[in-house]
């Protein structure tokens, strides 16, 4: 009996220390080749609970293929960091979108009022 609950407390601690990320998630890409532009997307409607997400472009099957944008469940006291492309050497690489903690001088719209003190924080054009 005590060898049984032994080799199910070897095999329960190998388990709990393996990774279980997904690997779309934390697959680097680096290319050569520059991202188009960003598309022009219209943003529906905000939706209560929720932040948008705007498209970007991936690397698939060897070419960039434009993601369109999404809601995702908003997390609060989070904001999220869209997915970028970032040039290094000569080099690019997709950083993706991530919760980042803090929103305490955050600016939605771009405008420099922070959203706390912004009348409308999703306008760039009216604080």
């Amino acid at each position: 009996m005590f060898k049984k609950i032994l080799l199910a407390a070897v095999i329960g601690a190998t388990f709990a220390s393996v990774p279980f990320a997904s690997s779309a998630q934390t697959r680097t890409i680096i290319i050569r080749e520059a991202p188009p532009p960003p598309r022009d997307e219209t943003r529906p409607p905000q939706r209560r609970g929720s932040e948008w997400a705007p498209g970007h472009w991936e690397w698939r099957g060897g070419k960039h293929v434009w993601v369109a944008g999404r809601y995702i469940r908003e997390r609060r006291g989070s904001h999220w960091v869209p997915d970028q492309w970032v040039e290094r050497n000569g080099r690019w690489m997709l950083v993706r979108g991530h919760w980042e903690r803090g929103m305490r001088n955050r600016d939605r719209d771009g405008d420099g009022v922070r959203n706390r003190d912004d009348a409308r924080p999703n306008n760039p054009n009216r604080s």
